[in-house]
């Protein structure tokens, strides 16, 4: 399970585990929290008073301090999951639905024609259509897109990025989604 790191602000900064969420909050660094509890961590016995520490995790935390990186800049890191989680494991060309395993990342623009590894120059394609289309572009194979490509959002590339999204996480983040994201489908 992971907890869903926001900056005091409320822009995401990263996926957590529940060990990181509880180091931020015996630091205090956590300046507020929403979401579900989803954990309670009991330590050791206050010497004078006799208490417990105790310390409860919600799934969203906002920590004190703002980030020094511009969060709009980012570029999200391309890899296959998130590729293939982005175009929904449909395929770009025959338009089926296929397992992870069963995909592949197509190059628009073949690196046999100089062609480059970035969000926009690829899309989802399955082992036949990858093999039909060759290192053509899908013009020249007549094999036209039926769908385009785009560089997902911050909120998006959190959404790609995690597998396990708790219910509560998934709404949070949903709600910044741009109303032209292919997760909204």
């Amino acid at each position: 399970m992971k907890v869903l790191k926001l900056s005091a602000q409320g822009l995401p900064q990263s996926w957590i585990s529940l060990e990181e969420a509880v180091l931020h909050y015996a630091a205090d660094e956590v300046r507020w929290e929403m979401g579900a509890r989803v954990a309670t961590f009991h330590g050791g016995y206050n010497a004078i008073t006799g208490d417990q520490s105790i310390i409860t995790v919600n799934s969203i935390i906002g920590t004190k301090g703002v980030p020094n990186i511009n969060p709009f800049e980012l570029k999200p890191g391309l890899t296959n999951s998130k590729l293939f989680a982005r175009d929904r494991n449909v395929c770009a060309y025959c338009g089926q639905h296929f397992h992870e395993e069963d995909l592949t990342r197509e190059h628009i623009v073949p690196f046999a024609q100089n062609g480059i590894d970035t969000w926009m120059n690829v899309v989802t394609a399955c082992r036949p259509c990858n093999h039909r289309k060759s290192s053509r572009t899908p013009e020249q194979a007549h094999m036209p897109l039926l769908y385009t490509p785009y560089v997902p959002s911050l909120w998006e590339d959190f959404i790609l990025r995690n597998r396990r999204i708790l219910a509560d996480q998934m709404e949070f983040l949903m709600a910044h989604v741009p109303k032209t994201s292919r997760l909204l489908a």
